[in-house]
């Protein structure tokens, strides 16, 4: 290894602890990403919603990979209750998922649990309706856990780990502070929070704004 990368490593390293003493010290600051209601599907059900053979279209593209579709759909609650224009989210998965707020929740008369993306055994069940068809989800009707997506090098530099649990703060003229906020760390990953519509209307915080994680 030459002179060259040696200072390179070093000054990265040097770097990486300054951040992780800031942090210590006044919170590593995170931008914030409201997350509105949204849907993700498999294939069989896309092309039951929209027809044989129906593709996805891109409408934004989103971290990680995915993207805001131009497709929506209605959710239906057990009351008959529904709530329209639901955006999809693709690439599609190998389970359908519904993410809603608590509010959404009650309006449809669903008991959707606070869970994790993709942890939906047992979950609220939903009917789903598309301009070709229906579909009934015996599970898979969440409320998202708030979490904060990181890459490895903003876990490093915020001294947090992919699992962990912390609690961050909007210095705001509400003051809100978040409990129970959960860690995700992966390369695809860009550094943001995401709330779901109800706990940023509480805490009167929009996209854009920037939260401080103080553990």
């Amino acid at each position: 290894m030459d002179n060259q990368s040696i200072e390179l490593i070093t000054r990265m390293v040097l770097e990486s602890i300054q951040k992780q003493e800031a942090s210590s010290e006044n919170g590593y600051v995170v931008p914030v990403g409201v997350s509105a209601r949204h849907i993700h599907l498999t294939q069989e059900h896309v092309e039951a919603l929209f027809g044989e053979g129906y593709q996805l279209t891109k409408k934004k593209g989103l971290m990680g990979g995915q993207f805001a579709s131009n497709e929506t759909v209605t959710i239906v609650g057990l009351k008959l209750r529904a709530i329209e224009n639901v955006r999809i989210l693709g690439p599609v998965r190998s389970k359908s998922q519904v993410e809603i707020s608590a509010t959404d929740a009650l309006r449809l008369g669903v008991k959707a649990p606070i869970r994790e993306s993709g942890n939906i055994a047992g979950s609220a069940a939903i009917a789903v309706v598309g301009p070709k068809g229906a579909i009934y989800l015996n599970e898979g009707c969440i409320v998202a856990k708030r979490h904060i997506h990181m890459a490895p090098q903003d876990a490093m530099a915020a001294g947090v780990h992919d699992g962990d649990i912390v609690s961050v703060k909007a210095d705001n003229e509400r003051g809100t502070t978040f409990n129970n906020v959960q860690i995700r760390v992966d390369d695809s990953f860009t550094l943001e929070m995401h709330i779901d519509t109800d706990e940023a209307n509480a805490a009167k915080i929009a996209t854009g704004d920037t939260v401080r994680i103080i553990k």
